[in-house]
């Protein structure tokens, strides 16, 4: 009869005791709560390159401006990029592909497009059965040649 008392008792106490139940809670949340943190990150990755090859565009069709045809303009651009892509954050510069030419919409501007190849960023390493942006990040910029 003590014995059947004190297991009652001990089931009692057992089913109403609380230490333990963080331990429990973070090992179910903790695995998912990693996951979206470094999913944040190769994401912020990801548009910081997408950010900074965008600004690439930029800089070098304002640096185009300075020549005074088309070829000299291309080979402002080529120079921008032979000097300055690497000093850009989450850029290799030895992905980068680009293209400079006066628009064909219309003559007055002149357009800078940017190719960059994305596989080395961490983000294609994280959950392979989802969808992801494109491999290849490409951006463009274009500005009036002449003046306003």
């Amino acid at each position: 009869m003590v014995q059947n008392l004190t297991s009652r008792v001990r089931r009692r106490a057992f089913r109403t005791d609380n230490s333990g139940t963080s331990a429990v809670e973070f090992a179910l949340l903790s695995p998912i709560f990693i996951l979206l943190l470094l999913g944040m990150v190769a994401y912020g990755i990801y548009f910081g390159a997408a950010s900074s090859i965008q600004q690439i565009a930029a800089d070098a069709a304002r640096t185009a401006i300075a020549g005074l045809n088309q070829s000299e303009r291309q080979t402002l651009v080529a120079s921008y990029l032979t000097n300055n892509a690497s000093g850009y954050p989450f850029v290799d510069a030895t992905k980068l592909t680009y293209q400079a030419n006066d628009s064909v919409a219309d003559g007055s501007q002149f357009v800078v497009s940017i190719s960059y190849d994305a596989r080395n960023l961490p983000i294609w390493n994280l959950f392979p059965g989802i969808a992801m942006p494109g491999t290849t990040i490409t951006r463009q910029s274009t500005i009036r040649v002449g003046g306003i």
